[in-house]
């Protein structure tokens, strides 16, 4: 499957309300017609990031399928996945030199690092012990949302004369998205299916990963979910245990609740800093998705 091309499209969405004004004007001025292109460019490296950061996650955490599919280290081996992320990530530099914008080339490296980062964070829990909400959510920031708020900022970086104030703006609103994208996730693995995830459900907990709805069950259910949470689900019984704690604690919906909050965060970024357009009308409107979807 394609994938939900949610990074691409925040970002073609922001570099529009940027410049909130008419197509045929845009194309009109060839400084504006310059700027589009360069952020269509950066719309594409985005994905390509993306995309290079999934092969890898499916080798490091040995997964089966991607979006349906069977995942490319199945299909291919470890090394050819491995290589074609590193090709990725190779091509999406060369892209982002050639666009001649030294802040946007540190802003877009940033998240390179900040994905590997992630990875460790993740490995290092896996390694000592069981996460707490705070280390989780900082991980997801490094993981997820890191790209998204660098993508949405170098987008603003693009755009003329555009102030540090709303290049904040659009960092932070990537930020939130990224942050309630992933919580949604978190939420829809205990919901979905195969078919509706792309994935097997449940596949964190089998990964033995203590995600949102267990780090919510586990402050009132921590006696009995902690120990479980520290040798990763792996007894038998274990997951009924911990699907039975997150319920009683509404660990789902409260998860969502904390993904609605981000959102939120995310439109009022936009409301104080972006002029009123269709183009800031929808990415409202993304961020509503975000949290409302079901794959």
């Amino acid at each position: 499957g394609k994938g939900k091309q949610v990074r691409p499209v925040m970002v073609m969405l922001l570099s529009r309300a940027l410049m909130h004004t008419d197509y045929g004007l845009e194309m009109s001025s060839p400084r504006l017609a310059h700027n589009l292109k360069s952020q269509r460019r950066l719309a594409e490296i985005t994905e390509m990031i993306h995309t290079a950061s999934l092969f890898h996650d499916d080798v490091i955490d040995n997964a089966d399928t991607r979006r349906g599919q069977p995942a490319a280290h199945r299909a291919f081996g470890n090394k050819m996945a491995i290589l074609a992320g590193d090709y990725l990530l190779a091509r999406a530099s060369i892209c982002l030199a050639r666009l001649r914008n030294v802040d946007v080339v540190e802003c877009m490296s940033t998240v390179i690092e900040h994905l590997v980062r992630g990875e460790v964070l993740q490995i290092k829990d896996n390694r000592t012990g069981v996460a707490d909400m705070e280390g989780y959510l900082r991980k997801n920031f490094y993981k997820t949302a890191s790209l998204m708020a660098n993508s949405c900022k170098s987008a603003a970086l693009l755009g003329d004369n555009v102030s540090p104030e709303v290049a904040d703006a659009a960092y932070r609103y990537g930020k939130h998205i990224g942050v309630a994208f992933q919580l949604i996730d978190d939420a829809l693995d205990f919901e979905g299916s195969v078919a509706s995830l792309g994935k097997p459900a449940l596949a964190d907990l089998n990964a033995g990963l203590s995600t949102a709805p267990v780090l919510f069950a586990a402050e009132s259910h921590g006696q009995e979910l902690i120990p479980v949470m520290a040798r990763k689900f792996k007894q038998d019984g274990d997951i009924e245990l911990a699907l039975r704690c997150i319920s009683e604690a509404d660990g789902v919906q409260r998860t969502k609740k904390l993904a609605a909050i981000h959102a939120e965060q995310a439109m009022d970024a936009l409301v104080a800093a972006l002029e009123p357009s269709r183009y800031r009308d929808s990415l409202m409107h993304l961020a509503c998705r975000v949290v409302d979807r079901s794959r």
